[in-house]
């Protein structure tokens, strides 16, 4: 048993209970094998013993610490108020941030993103009336630039709720996947990766339960992926037997915590009845939209609790008690009927229209419309100084420091007839921009300029971070960009059935996903690629995990519906627009002498600067320079004002070897400045090159400013492009010494 002992606060009028923790030193450790001999060291018991949970989990040198604490008072809500933070620290690679402050900032976007994804591993094993604020933070103590630190904060964000007091169905293993050479690789590193075809992450629960998945792809095919999802669920049930043995030697009691109290029987019966058959009928009404549908729904559930305001029950409890009713009803209508709420079967795909070059500025442009979700992509090319740079960190643990490809997503309040906020990119938006620009990422070749790709959602039911990959592609496809192959995403939902020990009976795949249904139902499964193969997938699981069987159905069903909407996308555009648009932005390269370049940059560089704002010059080496322009008129431009400046001072072409008159503006110890004709930069005859004696100074020759003197021309210096002078080769070497043999 642990020893524990009271903290006491040090006022000294009175003594308050804070809180109890262990006193015990020996640390909790246990290493997980994996086949491929890679370990992960899970430890606990030496760091934040205040949490109600904590464990560093360890992978070659990349360690993260996660901390888990939960309130003792329950939430009003009704909901699990679930808050994960996963943040990097720069000190941990031993770095100082190059911000203006030197310190950590707001979250960047790897952050969020890694956030979610342990949210979303975590959160379908907690009970489902547990509704205490938690908060789980994934603190990183050290990374090493080989080993990634995403999977590692979940198997350590798993190991601390375990251990923890905190009610939780787990444990949960993560597992990151790699594909080189059609061989699976467990636990790659970041070089691995580099040539990898697979970069995935595998979340599993004991009797290999699918818990979560996320990664993207180079278009890899089916089997391979499903070859990796099994391998990855086989490797996790090492982790989660690891922490199962940590938990049972070294983890807390859970807690236990009251249930909310159930609604007597007779009102639950009442709303029954006073619902069931309006329910019925609304969900079977095929001539309903989302708007139509949803206000149907709330003027019923309103109904029925005007009808029952006399009951001492909580309105709150009332609704949620309607909502549960009207999910059942949901879900067995769709069991009964195999017909889903809009009339379609269970694999059928809402209506698809395309559309592309909605506006003539732009350089690429596409409107995508499925069902009541509806998508406006944009394509901007800009120079390549304007590709995205990415934070020191993300750079050591991605080993990508910028992007010239880049996807944001926009997700207004008015796209679901709201009123909200506009402001920054939230965590949801975040979201759904990174795995929309995973999914077209494989297909969009290297291009010279940089291409932002704007995806805005002007309507939204369901599935708008798919149905961004499929306007996206037409977009790029409208601005000239080569894909190796069009791309499209699809969502794939899920209803099913219980037995008594809570596994999955029966079950229902529902192919293009609408938002009721996601609502409703127990998966948002996403799939995104070509009519060949894959390049990014995300399943949100709401249940307390999948069997392998139905993981692979569903992407089985997702491949089969988006290679049906590529066909429809193909005959709005099936190949790259060939006839640029005139405001397409234009690069050439100009090469200038070394001689010239000060008339190209000007006093201060004030001509490249003035260009590089205007149109966009920067240097390549030091002849050299990239040039910029955002349509060919303006390219015609730079170009015209870039000969006026050379132009402006032209000098005559000087004849190798040839012999002019220079004359002298200027008398220096070292030699003297000359010139060959009026306007010209003053050139330097060094005293070297004035006479065949050696002269310490010109004015022993009788030079002196005015004077003129023959010089013969030898080419330009390579390196500085000054002109090389000699009066020397001009003149005739002094007599020789004459000597005498006879010495008499």
């Amino acid at each position: 048993m642990f020893k524990h002992r009271v903290l006491l606060s040090k006022n000294p009028f009175k003594y308050k209970y804070r809180k109890y923790f262990s006193t015990k030193t020996d640390a909790a450790e246990i290493d997980v094998p994996f086949t491929n001999g890679t370990r992960l060291k899970l430890s606990s018991g030496r760091y934040a013993r205040f949490a109600d949970g904590a464990c560093v989990a360890t992978l070659g040198n990349t360690s993260v610490l996660s901390t888990v604490v939960s309130k003792a008072k329950q939430s009003s809500a009704s909901f699990l108020p679930l808050v994960v933070d996963y943040r990097q620290k720069a000190a941990a690679a031993g770095r100082i941030p190059t911000n203006f402050l030197r310190k950590e900032l707001g979250p960047t976007e790897r952050e969020i993103l890694t956030s979610r994804l342990i949210d979303r591993s975590l959160r379908p094993l907690f009970p489902q009336n547990y509704n205490f604020d938690t908060q789980i933070v994934c603190n990183m103590l050290a990374v090493d630039g080989t080993n990634l630190p995403e999977t590692v904060a979940i198997n350590a964000a798993s190991a601390a709720l375990a251990l923890s007091d905190v009610p939780w169905n787990g444990p949960i293993g993560a597992v990151r996947l790699g594909l080189i050479d059609n061989e699976v690789i467990v636990n790659p590193t970041r070089r691995e990766l580099e040539q990898s075809n697979l970069n995935l992450v595998v979340t599993a629960a004991a009797t290999n339960l699918v818990v979560m998945l996320e990664g993207h792809a180079k278009d890899i095919l089916q089997q391979d992926l499903l070859k990796a999802i099994k391998l990855g669920t086989k490797e996790a049930q090492h982790i989660v037997r690891s922490i199962e043995k940590l938990q049972k030697d070294y983890g807390k009691m859970k807690r236990e915590y009251e249930i909310p109290t159930t609604i007597e029987q007779s009102i639950v019966d009442s709303i029954k009845t006073l619902s069931t058959m309006k329910i019925r009928e609304i969900l079977s009404d095929f001539s309903h939209d989302k708007i139509s549908r949803d206000n149907a729904i709330s003027e019923l559930r309103q109904t029925v609790l005007n009808q029952l305001r006399d009951s001492e029950v909580d309105v709150g409890k009332l609704q949620d008690c309607f909502n549960g009713h009207l999910r059942q009803i949901f879900r067995d209508l769709i069991f009964e009927t195999e017909t889903r709420c809009d009339g379609r079967g269970l694999n059928d795909l809402r209506n698809i229209s395309c559309e592309v070059s909605l506006y003539e500025p732009l350089h690429g442009s596409a409107l995508f419309q499925r069902g009541q979700t509806q998508v406006l992509c944009t394509v901007a090319f800009d120079s390549p100084e304007s590709a995205l740079k990415m934070d020191p960190l993300t750079m050591i643990t991605s080993g990508i420091k910028e992007k010239s490809f880049f996807l944001h997503y926009e997700f207004p309040s008015y796209a679901t007839g709201e009123v909200g906020r506009t402001g920054p990119a939230g965590r949801r938006e975040m979201g759904h921009g990174a795995l929309a620009e995973r999914g077209l990422m494989p297909v969009v070749p290297q291009h010279p300029c940089t291409v932002r790709l704007t995806a805005e959602v002007l309507e939204s039911n369901g599935s708008s971070s798919m149905a961004s990959v499929c306007g996206g592609s037409l977009a790029l496809l409208d601005a000239g960009v080569p894909l190796t192959a069009p791309a499209a995403g699809v969502a794939v939902g899920l209803v099913s059935r219980p037995d008594e020990r809570g596994n999955i009976e029966d079950y229902r795949i529902l192919t293009d996903l609408l938002g009721i249904e996601d609502y409703m139902g127990d998966m948002d499964f996403k799939v995104a690629g070509t009519k060949k193969g894959i390049t990014a997938l995300q399943a949100d699981i709401k249940i307390a995990g999948l069997p392998l069987k139905v993981v692979m159905q569903s992407i089985e069903k997702a491949c089969d519906a988006k290679s049906r909407i590529i066909d429809i996308m193909n005959k709005c555009i099936d190949k790259p627009r060939e006839v640029n648009k005139e405001n397409m932005p234009v690069m050439e390269e100009l090469e200038v002498e070394a001689h010239k370049r000060s008339k190209l940059l000007g006093v201060g560089g004030v001509n490249l600067k003035k260009l590089y704002v205007e149109t966009g010059i920067t240097p390549i080496d030091e002849t050299k320079y990239s040039v910029f322009a955002p349509s060919q008129t303006a390219m015609d431009e730079a170009r015209a004002r870039i000969a006026g400046w050379i132009a402006a001072e032209r000098t005559p072409e000087l004849e190798f070897g040839a012999i002019y008159t220079a004359k002298v503006v200027e008398v220096r110890d070292i030699g003297v400045l000359v010139t060959l004709y009026s306007g010209m930069s003053p050139a330097l005859v060094h005293n070297t090159q004035l006479d065949h004696r050696k002269i310490m100074h010109p004015s022993v020759l009788g030079l002196d400013v005015g004077t003129e003197i023959q010089v013969k021309y030898f080419g330009r210096d390579p390196v500085s492009g000054q002109l090389r002078l000699s009066r020397k080769v001009l003149t005739s070497p002094p007599p020789g010494i004459v000597r005498k043999l006879d010495k008499s």
